[in-house]
């Protein structure tokens, strides 16, 4: 073979090689980035999922303590909400939602709680239903950070 001819295959061999390796890396790199946006989009749905959750059993909670009638209207905010979960997050998380609705349901069966019994409560630690809910939200948040990186 002629030598020129060596050296026209050799060049045209490294740009094909320079070339597909920059449209890999171009191509792994975007495919990074979009990976990066997506679980960022779930975290923040989770988040304003979590904290609505949070709010509405918390009303709920505080209404079950003082009052026998249940507040229709925040239950079924509260299980819509409980129903979303379900779609969306891990099933540790979705168990404890799920005990929280409950406690809130068996609240309202108990006597109503005085403003000394709520603070009593407050002290020894009885009043925080949410505390496990809490926990399992930071540990699905946690897991989704180190399966970014």
């Amino acid at each position: 073979m002629d030598a020129s001819i060596i050296s026209a295959l050799a060049a045209l061999t490294g740009a094909a090689v320079g070339g597909l390796t920059s449209g890999i890396a171009n191509w792994l790199n975007h495919r990074s980035q979009v990976r990066a946006q997506w679980l960022h989009h779930e975290k923040n749905r989770k988040q304003i999922l979590y904290r609505d959750f949070i709010e509405e059993a918390s009303r709920c909670y505080i209404d079950a303590l003082q009052h026998d009638d249940a507040d229709i209207p925040g239950l079924v905010g509260l299980y819509a909400k409980l129903s979303r979960m379900r779609a969306l997050s891990s099933k540790p998380v979705v168990h404890c939602a799920e005990d929280v609705a409950r406690k809130i349901l068996d609240t309202y069966l108990e006597p109503d709680k005085s403003f000394v019994q709520l603070r009593e409560m407050a002290i020894d630690g009885t009043i925080d239903l949410l505390r496990g809910f809490s926990d399992a939200c930071r540990d699905e948040f946690e897991e989704l950070r180190s399966n970014q990186f």
